[in-house]
């Protein structure tokens, strides 16, 4: 074995617990991780990211399952991608406030991970991100997640090429080389909007994305637009 998996997500999480910050290579790009509120405003100001713009969080099917409010037709998407054909993407729901794992966050971790009522979910970003989303869980407490580079320069694909004013905000990083879905675009993964089953943004994996929604559900998504590939500013 080359990658410890289980030791790095061990000593990522002991950081996070701390107050800390780390950056990990996930399959889609590398990724800050945070868990305070605290932790996660170092990772917007090494981004120079607005605050109008919240991060992310780890995820895997089982906490979305619980965590966000999805009708059966968005369960049933979300498996096929992940379990049927083992795709990365992130669905963007309202979510359970009252959950006792959301209510974990504090005042302002929530503030900068959430957006109205909803919560984007990274799910299933390769062996490392799914053994933090499932100590997550176990622990009944979320992981915050952004792409680790400056705001609005593209998704970085190796530790060495992000930029040292953000590699300065962690206490701990996981180098892996390069990301399994580098891409010329420098995107990261997919989203989509539920329950209206829209894309926020054409990511990773989204030519596959579009044919399973076609040929499973009957859902036509647009194609991949030429240029911007965000959808409004809300993410990213």
């Amino acid at each position: 074995m080359v990658r410890d998996i289980q030791g790095d997500a061990r000593r990522v999480w002991d950081t996070l617990q701390k107050g800390g910050v780390g950056i990990i290579a996930l399959d889609v790009s590398y990724a800050f991780v945070a868990q305070t509120g605290a932790a996660a405003e170092r990772t917007f100001d090494a981004k120079g990211r607005s605050a109008t713009k919240p991060m992310g969080s780890i995820g895997s099917l089982e906490i979305m399952r619980e965590v966000q409010v999805l009708t059966p037709r968005c369960r049933d998407i979300a498996s096929a991608l992940v379990e049927d054909y083992g795709l990365p993407f992130s669905p963007v729901a309202p979510f359970r406030p009252d959950h006792p794992f959301m209510k974990r966050l504090d005042p302002l971790a929530l503030a900068r991970s959430t957006k109205g009522q909803t919560l984007d979910m990274l799910i299933n970003a390769g062996p490392l991100h799914n053994a933090l989303a499932k100590l997550a869980w176990e622990h009944q407490q979320p992981i915050l997640g952004s792409s680790a580079n400056k705001s609005l320069s593209g998704s970085k694909f190796r530790l060495e090429d992000i930029e040292p004013e953000v590699l300065a905000a962690a206490d701990v990083t996981v180098d892996y080389g390069l990301c399994r879905y580098h891409n010329p675009e420098a995107v990261g993964s997919t989203i989509l909007v539920f329950p209206q089953v829209e894309v926020l943004r054409f990511g990773v994996a989204y030519e596959h994305i579009r044919d399973i929604l076609k040929r499973h559900f009957r859902i036509e998504l647009p194609p991949r637009p030429a240029g911007d590939i965000t959808i409004g500013a809300a993410r990213g």
